[in-house]
């Protein structure tokens, strides 16, 4: 008896790995080109603009991001005087990530920019198309939650 083969090319987790990881690539080049981010850097300073003070244990579990990723990308949006760091009254191990005025004006430049990503992104689909992708990921984020 032969062993069974999987075929990766039409495996789901494969499929959705490398779609993700060619819209991200996509999306990068973006926010390099105007901003010179890296997608760690972009990551936390998105996550910082959405959401506000952050620690970065919390960035990197919003953002899916390894620990080291946040440390480098919170050093160089720092370098930038693009955020600053508060210790945390209660535990000194703890730093408060928030962005500065200059890390703000960065954010709200490049969201239009996301957004008109996005939409050019799903204008490549019609309108079922759009709302069962909308409610497949939905449903799967439920379910791996």
């Amino acid at each position: 008896m032969e062993p069974e083969i999987l075929d990766l090319e039409n495996f789901l987790p494969y499929r959705l790995y490398r779609l993700a990881d060619a819209v991200s690539r996509e999306f990068a080049g973006i926010y390099k080109d105007s901003h010179g981010l890296t997608r760690p850097e972009w990551r936390t300073l998105s996550g910082l603009g959405q959401h506000g003070t952050m620690t970065a244990t919390a960035l990197g579990e919003q953002s899916a991001m390894h620990k080291t990723k946040v440390s480098r990308a919170v050093a160089e949006l720092e370098r930038r005087r693009w955020l600053t760091r508060t210790p945390d009254e209660n535990d000194r191990r703890v730093e408060h990530l928030t962005l500065t005025k200059a890390g703000l004006a960065a954010y709200a430049e490049m969201v239009p920019l996301a957004k008109a990503f996005e939409r050019g992104l799903l204008a490549k689909l019609n309108a079922g198309e759009r709302a069962a992708i909308a409610e497949g990921l939905a449903a799967l984020e439920r379910n791996l939650a």
